[in-house]
């Protein structure tokens, strides 16, 4: 059931920097003094509608460290998408700050950022069908608990670091099709790529099963379209290959970024350094709305007309079946020696 929480006090103090703004906020929540810290870039004005976007620290770790460790504020001054680094509060079991406190409990900071971007939404233009969120580890945790509980507001996330907490997998319920991007390591001993089962009691899923439920959920095809990234510093022990899960009409909603022997690490700031985790899941969730895929079918005709012009015409045919010379200003189906068929139209 949604808790309804009376909002009693909304502080924010900018910092100047040049025309870019980064601003403490702090905000009164369920009986908690709550923060977070917005970055607001150079090219932000009350006439556009922008992208939201937030990043979660990991466990026992602080806001006011982590935007300078893993730092998208030069990726939003580019792209022009509002960035918000949340605050935890300690956890009453172990007073680590995190944000899936342990069970049994009743705290829920899903309705802290529910609250954030209701907040958010009347001070600044923001689109609100394009609200995006990433994590590190025990933030990575969270955004898949965000995607689960507030798919109404998320349109894409992305986890660094961490698979999907069996009680989040368990409680799953997702109103739309949303984009995923996991990023793991195969040789991270905190977040263990296969899982985590202590005792025969399983508290975090395999990477596979996680791509499984999210495969199954955005009704992707079971065969992933593999690439190898170039391994361009070979000092990090590692290498990524891209694992990419589409629909039937071609479109990406799965996608993951496996590290081979990758560690605990947010890839491009500690770890491997063939990729920047960070433009690599602004790239990837910047893609979505919650619409789906953004221009999906766009996107799809541009990738076949590339594909097709390297296959061999075997014949141009129109409605009638009868062979034409002249492929301007008429609908024409392009049949190729591999049997597959294409209609297009060209208008001179």
């Amino acid at each position: 059931m949604k808790h309804i929480i009376k909002l009693s006090l909304i502080l924010c103090l900018p910092i100047l920097a040049f025309t870019q703004q980064q601003i403490d906020c702090s905000l009164f929540y369920d009986g908690n003094n709550r923060t977070y810290t917005i970055y607001i870039p150079e090219s932000y004005n009350d006439n556009e509608e922008v992208p939201l976007m937030f990043n979660f620290h990991g466990g026992a770790g602080l806001a006011e460290y982590y935007i300078s460790e893993v730092d998208m504020r030069p990726i939003a001054d580019v792209s022009n998408f509002i960035l918000v680094y949340p605050q935890a509060i300690e956890d009453p079991t172990n007073g680590d700050a995190t944000w899936m406190h342990k069970e049994p409990t009743t705290h829920d900071d899903t309705y802290f950022i529910e609250a954030i971007i209701d907040t958010l939404l009347v001070q600044y233009n923001i689109n609100s069908d394009r609200i995006y969120a990433c994590g590190y580890s025990n933030g990575g945790e969270f955004s898949y608990e965000l995607a689960c509980k507030l798919s109404d507001k998320i349109a894409a996330i992305s986890a660094v670091a961490r698979t999907m907490y069996t009680g989040t997998y368990n409680n799953c319920t997702p109103s739309h099709p949303l984009g995923i991007m996991t990023i793991l390591g195969t040789a991270d001993e905190i977040s263990n790529y296969n899982g985590i089962t202590f005792e025969g009691v399983e508290y975090y899923l395999s990477a596979a099963a996680v791509n499984e439920y999210w495969i199954n959920h955005n009704n992707c095809e079971s065969d992933p379209i593999v690439t190898t990234i170039a391994d361009t510093d070979l000092s990090d022990g590692s290498y990524v290959e891209r694992f990419s899960w589409a629909d039937a009409n071609g479109c990406r909603y799965v996608e993951e970024l496996k590290v081979n022997g990758g560690d605990h690490d947010w890839p491009g700031v500690s770890g491997n350094m063939d990729i920047n985790a960070s433009q690599e899941i602004w790239d990837f969730v910047s893609k979505f709305d919650l619409n789906g895929m953004i221009n999906c079918e766009t996107s799809l005709v541009n990738e076949n007309h590339q594909n097709s012009s390297k296959k061999k015409i075997a014949k141009v045919v129109d409605y009638l079946g009868r062979s034409v010379k002249t492929n301007k200003n008429q609908v024409l189906f392009y049949i190729y020696e591999d049997g597959t068929v294409e209609k297009k139209i060209i208008i001179d």
